[in-house]
C-alpha cells in the first residue's frame, strides 16, 4: 500500500510472552525522494510508535496539522487513528522510519487504505 517510490518491509514479528494475545511487529518504511503512502488506518488493536531513521517525514494524524519529523524524532499513533499524510518531506533525499506495532497477534493486515 505505497506508491512506486516507497517500500514497506516487516522486519520483525514476535509474540509478547507476558501479554496474552499480543505481538510486537516492526515495519521499516522507506521513501525515495517524493515518496508517500496514501491515507490509511491500522488495526483497531494497534498502538504504534514510529522513529525516523533517515531524512525527514511529513505526517498528519486524525486531520491534525501536518508536522515534519527529522531523523531521531518519534511520534505515536493510538488505536483507531487515521493517518492522512505520510510522505517524504524531501524531493531530493530518501527518508525512512521504523514503526513498532503492539497489536493483536492474529492481525495479518497492518495497513488499510482509507477510501472516500
Amino acid at each position: 500500500m505505497t506508491d512506486d517510490k516507497s517500500k514497506v518491509t516487516v522486519v520483525f514479528d514476535h509474540i509478547l510472552p507476558n501479554v496474552k494475545g499480543k505481538s510486537m511487529k516492526g515495519v521499516l518504511v522507506e521513501y525515495q525522494s517524493g515518496g508517500s503512502s496514501p491515507a490509511h488506518t491500522h488495526p483497531k488493536s494497534a498502538f504504534i510508535y514510529a522513529t525516523i531513521l533517515k531524512g525527514a517525514i511529513r505526517s498528519s494524524v486524525n486531520g491534525g496539522p501536518e508536522k515534519t519529523y527529522h531523523a531521531g524524532e518519534s511520534f505515536y499513533e493510538m488505536p483507531g487513528d487515521r493517518h492522512s499524510v505520510s510522505e517524504n518531506a524531501s524531493d531530493t533525499e530518501p527518508a525512512s522510519l521504523l514503526a513498532v506495532f503492539v497489536v493483536n497477534t492474529d492481525e495479518k493486515v497492518l495497513t488499510t487504505p482509507i477510501t472516500k
